[in-house]
């Protein structure tokens, strides 16, 4: 048999201009064509040990459900990466393939790798299109019950599992959309709230009860769950707590957390004003201080929502930036400045309590630090001032305390996130279990699935377990 021909080369996938996407928030990436979607399937080498599914936190059987996109079997195609994954269309925009699945697959190697991400969003994208999602037939129930706090991607993958193996699960989510972070963090640009409530909707006709506007801590504890008919809680609250760099001026007007400058755009639609008449401060020159995803995304909406001028404000240089590189290429292309090897020291405000500058430290490059990467080392005597009305600290967020806090005997480290077995989810109360960025700390959407995925199968095990040792 002749060896199979490889183009190098993944197929690109369309996009909208950079100056007309930085004046709207409608999609960045625009999807593959049918045509396009089987000439990429088919440079797939359908390997018989393949390294992908393994590089997949989620599982999927990638080598058979591309077979399927190549043999123009679409349906067929989205219905296999459901086995394992309730949010195709949602992973096949947000996860960073490219440090997963991709990384690993074996025709990258030599050349780059096959566009799976691009693939998954195709096919879900296709049967979305078509009308023709089909669900599939409940087990029969296994007379358990079990309660899910928050419904982000660790939750709703959780509730996804459970719901297919019999269970009776409730979602309990605090906002009043679900989600998580995928409605609240990342913009419509990059993931559109359609989509979200595509997925979400699909699991509500799996059979998920799903209640928003439920804070759990505060309407009803974990403890009042277990003792009102829940057999099992599994806690995925995730990252919502955030962080600043402590330096003066953080307490001027004009300043804001990236969670919250996010979540007035995207969840609270300032993005559609005068529609929703959002508070949002629309700030002309404005500084993103981060590097990552989150940073990234704040940067490009602050663009979208009529700024003349937005820096990135980055204490290191490119190569250690952690944000995917698609979404650098993206925010550069879109007219975002970035001021690299610059750190800030201070926020200035004029004589109202508004910023009016953000002074800042040249840096430079020294020995690797815990993280692997450079440690930014001040250069003394290089302050200057970067004049901007609004500054968006993008440097992180920590675990929601609300539940932990409501909870006793449910252990905690001391950057607060629950003390669990990593491959489980178990934590020190019985009955309870966790996962996502409550459990790991800040990670992307995919490993907070990977976590929920583990943690099902951990409560089913509990659960179908007469002795219930913990």
């Amino acid at each position: 048999m002749p060896k199979k021909m490889i183009i190098p080369k993944k197929h690109e996938m369309p996009l909208q201009d950079p100056q007309a996407r930085a004046k709207n928030f409608n999609e960045v990436a625009l999807g593959y064509s049918e045509e396009t979607a089987v000439l990429e399937a088919n440079r797939c080498l359908l390997c018989k040990k393949p390294t992908c599914i393994s590089g997949c936190p989620v599982e999927i059987d990638i080598p058979a459900f591309i077979k399927l996109v190549a043999e123009k079997d679409f349906l067929g195609a989205v219905r296999k990466v459901k086995e394992k994954n309730v949010l195709p269309a949602i992973c096949g925009r947000v996860c960073p393939q490219e440090d997963q699945c991709e990384l690993v697959c074996v025709v990258g190697k030599k050349n780059e790798p096959v566009a799976i991400g691009r693939l998954e969003r195709f096919v879900a994208d296709y049967e979305a299109a078509l009308g023709k999602v089909e669900v599939p037939e409940r087990p029969a129930k296994t007379g358990f019950k079990v309660a899910v706090v928050g419904a982000g991607p660790a939750g709703l993958t959780v509730a996804g599992d459970l719901i297919q193996q019999g269970y009776e699960v409730t979602v309990f989510e605090a906002l009043h959309k679900s989600g998580g972070v995928l409605v609240y963090g990342i913009p419509e640009f990059r993931l559109p709230k359609a989509i979200v409530q595509r997925e979400v909707d699909y699991l509500s006709k799996l059979g998920v009860d799903i209640r928003v506007g439920y804070v759990i801590g505060k309407t009803e504890t974990v403890d009042e769950l277990l003792n009102n008919g829940y057999d099992a809680v599994f806690v995925g609250t995730g990252a919502g707590l955030p962080y600043f760099m402590g330096i003066p001026g953080e307490n001027l007007n004009g300043v804001y957390s990236a969670n919250e400058y996010l979540t007035r755009s995207n969840l609270m639609k300032a993005y559609r004003f005068p529609e929703y008449d959002t508070p949002i401060r629309l700030g002309k020159r404005v500084a993103v201080v981060g590097a990552g995803n989150v940073a990234m995304d704040s940067a490009r909406t602050a663009l979208r929502l009529g700024a003349d001028k937005v820096y990135l404000v980055y204490r290191r240089s490119r190569a250690e930036m952690p944000a995917r590189r698609e979404e650098v290429v993206n925010a550069e292309e879109e007219g975002v400045k970035f001021r690299l090897l610059t750190n800030p020291v201070r926020i200035l405000g004029d004589e109202e309590g508004w910023v009016e500058g953000i002074e800042s430290l040249n840096m430079e490059l020294g020995d690797p630090d815990d993280s692997g990467r450079r440690r930014p080392v001040p250069i003394k005597g290089s302050e200057y001032v970067i004049e901007v009305d609004t500054v968006v600290m993008a440097i992180g967020q920590g675990p929601n305390p609300l539940v932990p806090a409501t909870t006793p005997e449910l252990e905690t480290t001391r950057h607060g996130t629950i003390v669990a077995d990593q491959e489980t989810g178990k934590t020190t109360k019985k009955g309870v279990f966790t996962g996502g960025d409550i459990m790991t700390g800040a990670a992307t959407v995919i490993l907070a699935m990977g976590t929920g995925r583990k943690a099902a199968r951990a409560i089913d095990t509990y659960l179908r377990d007469t002795a219930r040792t913990w």
